[in-house]
């Protein structure tokens, strides 16, 4: 919002303060200033007042040029009337204009000068509203008004308002009053101590028993006030005060009409968004109500907008609507956001309707973005707007038009009033200092309260029934009863007294006292598994992506779940940010998929994507959690059935490969991502969080959406926490993904907590390599022989690892070969042959005596 002093000057006693210090007052008050620009320093040089004494027309251009001669006064230093070139055409000789003199500069660093152009010297410039920074209009020059008091050579910037300082500031959504004179003006009283006068609460005509229009509200809950005023006669002709459309203009609101504009004039005053209709152009009474599906309305932006039932709509009930029922009428207005075109204010209006409601605030939000309509109305009213304001808008207002325009004002008027009073917020007076480490006495805490404009009345001590409960006094202490005034309807809760109090008294007196940090890393041991894992993934090539936990409700069926698969299960969001996506994810695969399909769109074809994150699976029969209101600590009874409603939130990780996972090149061809690569990035998931080898274990399993013949099962002691492999055809094919893509999920908080790690053995004598390989039935797993083979080969054992596999006609029928790689050391000294011989039968006994193994070639 941007605002000038000098207009907050006629609410509030602001004295003559340096920028800086206005600013600091603001700012300790919690209002973000974005900017405060004295005006008066936006142009340099003499700017100062002329009046065209003749005017020459050029000839022989592209463009219509004139060669003027002004009357500066001494301004130029030798009293003779300055000459300047110039295009504009809305003057004439004998106007008096704003001209800059040579050596002067307009803002954006334009500098002015004296040069010869279109065969005639041009000494200076004649100024326009926008090259003077005041303004949008450049469609002429800027013309004074006859009853401006200024003559030849006179500084220009007073004339102008461009003596003034505009202070923007940005308004927090939970602090709506602020966005008018009025709420900033009261700020400014309270940070500078100062007098103020609160226009928002003068006396205003009451509503009359015959009403200014007839209208009838249908839902008292979006609009539980609304009045209107008539005035009839206005000279539809009558301009727009300099004064308004200047402060309209530095608001950055654009001059329309005089009712128009009166209507922003006083939203931006009081705080309160109004209409202005055309009462000839309303054919019957007014309704109040919510759209109907199908209905369509043209707003004064030019553009047509199809309504929702949320929606609320002021409709003209003389014109018929064949979609709505009999009396509803036509919808002239989107409520609250903007006006409709066949009810505006036009040139040729001389009967205005004036009409000052209050909207639901929550109803407001969701239809200006529902539309996209952010207007200012709009954003005052999802902020809040004081429900006691419309009667005194409707004066202003009212008084405003008859006094430029004329006309005469209606002496009914129409105020229909379902406002609830506000409800009393309990404060324990001793509230603020415990809370914040400040003392505050309870006279000071009352007299800071009342400051703020709520009403409070000191009440009986009373004893706590729980010390901890926020809104009861600790221990006896005394209670205050606080009614927060109708302009706050943010002050709902002890928390928020407290807060005023603190922002009031100075948040400088507010102690800064760091935590003491606690001793060690400070990272728990399930945190650094998390970073352990991630760093290992990104190590082996793999890129991290963060997906939404949101999926669609056929996401199921995509990855051929079956039907009584626990994943089906989901929690459903009660306000999803797209009806598309309304569940949360049970599982990390349909999300990360979407991201490789995404980027397959954008032309990436090798992916190596990961992901931790959370999956969410409900509690079976938990039913609907308690409702806790906020006037004191819930109990742990409540605690513990909130708990139990709360969904079961493991941490996963998962990725997924597709593509080339060593891409080609010259040094040779590449190799596409299997199903081994998946299993692979599971194995080191379990390294990198401290699983022990000697207790993972990988055998084939069949698990949706992976491929039942090429997936993996993860087990840790036994215990199935994951799945690797390539993904089922069919999912690949309904998900537009590239064949054979392959994907691992694994459950982290199944895993259990490491334990402490030895040091590791270093030795320094030679290690013993022996290769074996052994002839096996196609269906026994390589990994169980391999754990076989280290059972059998004892402690001399260094590792052991799978290099080939191999299956031929000569091998004979479902048979295969599978070739190991042994390391045998000592720690303490070399191995002799027959020790590493020794060891490596004793490993091939145990295979073959488990599994039927014979050595190959033997």
């Amino acid at each position: 919002m941007r605002v000038s002093v000098s207009w907050l000057r006629e609410y509030v006693d602001i004295p003559d303060l340096p920028v800086g210090e206005l600013e600091r007052a603001l700012v300790d008050l919690g209002i973000e200033v974005e900017s405060i620009v004295d005006l008066s320093a936006t142009v340099t040089g003499q700017l100062v007042v002329g009046e065209v004494l003749e005017i020459e027309e050029l000839t022989g251009f592209k463009k219509p040029i004139r060669f003027c001669r002004v009357d500066v006064g001494a301004a130029n230093g030798t009293g003779e009337p300055q000459e300047i070139v110039c295009g504009a055409r809305n003057f004439a000789p004998g106007d008096r204009v704003v001209v800059i003199l040579p050596g002067g500069v307009l803002p954006g660093g334009f500098a002015i000068g004296a040069r010869k152009t279109y065969g005639r010297n041009s000494n200076g410039m004649i100024c326009s509203a926008k090259e003077l920074g005041l303004g949008d209009d450049h469609s002429g020059i800027l013309v004074l008004a006859e009853h401006v008091p200024a003559k030849p050579g006179d500084d220009a910037r007073p004339v102008v308002g461009l003596n003034d300082i505009v202070v923007e500031v940005e308004i927090t959504p939970d602090r709506g009053y602020q966005m008018s004179l009025r709420g900033l003006a009261r700020e400014l009283a309270h940070a500078l101590g100062v007098d103020y006068s609160d226009r928002g609460r003068m006396p205003a005509t009451a509503g009359t028993a015959e009403p200014a229009y007839p209208v009838e509200v249908r839902d008292p809950v979006g609009c539980d006030r609304f009045a209107a005023r008539m005035v009839r006669g206005i000279d539809p002709a009558a301009p727009t005060p300099d004064w308004m459309r200047q402060r309209l203009t530095i608001a950055g609101i654009r001059s329309i009409s005089l009712p128009v504009d009166i209507t922003n004039y006083v939203m931006l005053e009081l705080g309160q968004p109004m209409h202005a209709f055309d009462a000839d152009r309303i054919a019957g009474p007014l309704v109040v109500r919510r759209a109907v599906p199908g209905e369509k309305l043209t707003t004064l932006d030019g553009v047509t907008r199809a309504l929702a039932p949320e929606d609320m709509v002021i409709c003209d009930a003389g014109l018929p609507n064949p979609l709505a029922g009999p009396g509803d009428g036509v919808p002239i207005s989107l409520a609250a956001v903007m006006g409709g075109e066949t009810s505006e204010v036009v040139p040729g209006t001389v009967n205005v309707l004036f009409e000052a409601a209050h909207w639901d605030p929550a109803m407001v939000g969701r239809t200006a973005r529902r539309h996209k309509l952010f207007s200012e109305a709009a954003k005052r009213w999802e902020r809040g707007v004081d429900p006691a304001l419309p009667l005194v808008a409707l004066d202003r207002a009212v008084a405003l038009l008859t006094g430029h325009a004329g006309g005469t004002a209606g002496v009914e008027v129409l105020d229909i009033d379902h406002v609830r009073p506000r409800t009393p917020v309990t404060l324990p007076v001793d509230l603020p200092s415990r809370r914040v480490g400040v003392e505050y006495p309870p006279a000071r805490v009352v007299a800071l309260l009342e400051r703020v404009g709520c009403t409070v009345a000191r009440g009986a001590d009373r004893l706590a029934e729980d010390p901890g409960e926020v809104g009861i006094a600790a221990a006896g202490g005394e209670v205050l009863s606080v009614t927060p005034p109708t302009w706050r309807p943010d002050l709902i809760d002890p928390a928020d007294l407290v807060e005023e109090v603190v922002r009031l008294d100075g948040y400088e007196k507010v102690p800064s006292v760091l935590p003491t940090a606690p001793p060690g890393r400070g990272l728990t041991w399930q945190q650094r598994r998390h970073r352990a894992v991630s760093r290992s993934l990104a190590e082996r090539g793999h890129v991290e992506v963060l997906a939404h936990p949101f999926v669609a409700a056929d996401l199921a069926d995509q990855l051929g779940l079956p039907a009584d698969d626990p994943r089906r299960r989901a929690v459903r969001l009660a306000n999803p940010l797209s009806d598309e996506e309304p569940l949360l994810r049970t599982t990390l695969l349909g999300p990360l998929l979407g991201i490789v399909r995404r980027n397959l769109g954008r032309g990436l074809r090798d992916l190596a994507l990961y992901e931790i994150g959370t999956v969410f699976h409900p509690q079976p029969g938990a039913g609907r959690p308690p409702a806790m209101g906020v006037d004191r600590r819930p109990t742990d009874a409540e605690f513990a059935a909130a708990d139990a409603v709360v969904p079961h939130q493991p941490r996963h990780v998962a990725v997924v490969l597709a593509g080339d996972i060593e891409p080609a090149g010259w040094w040779g061809a590449g190799r596409p991502a299997g199903w081994a690569d998946a299993v692979e990035a599971g194995r080191a998931v379990l390294a990198a969080a401290g699983v022990p080898e000697r207790r993972v274990e990988v055998r084939a399993g069949e698990y949706a959406p992976w491929h039942p013949g090429r997936c993996a099962e993860l087990l840790v002691d036994g215990t199935v926490v994951g799945h690797a492999g390539e993904l089922h055809p069919t999912v690949v094919a309904t998900l537009e993904l590239p064949r054979r893509t392959c994907a691992m999920e694994l459950d982290l908080d199944a895993l259990p907590e490491p334990p402490v790690a030895p040091a590791p053995t270093v030795s320094g004598y030679p290690p013993a390599l022996i290769d074996v390989a052994l002839v096996v039935d196609e269906q026994v797993p390589a990994e169980a022989v391999r754990q076989a083979l280290a059972e059998g080969a004892g402690e001399l054992l260094e590792s052991v690892r799978l290099f080939d596999v191999y299956a031929s006609e000569q091998l004979g029928a479902g048979r295969k070969s599978l070739a190991y790689k042994l390391t045998f050391r000592a720690p303490e000294r070399t191995l002799t042959v027959e020790e590493a011989v020794a060891a490596r039968d004793a490993a091939v006994a145990r295979a073959a005596a488990r599994f039927g193994a014979t050595l190959r070639g033997a």
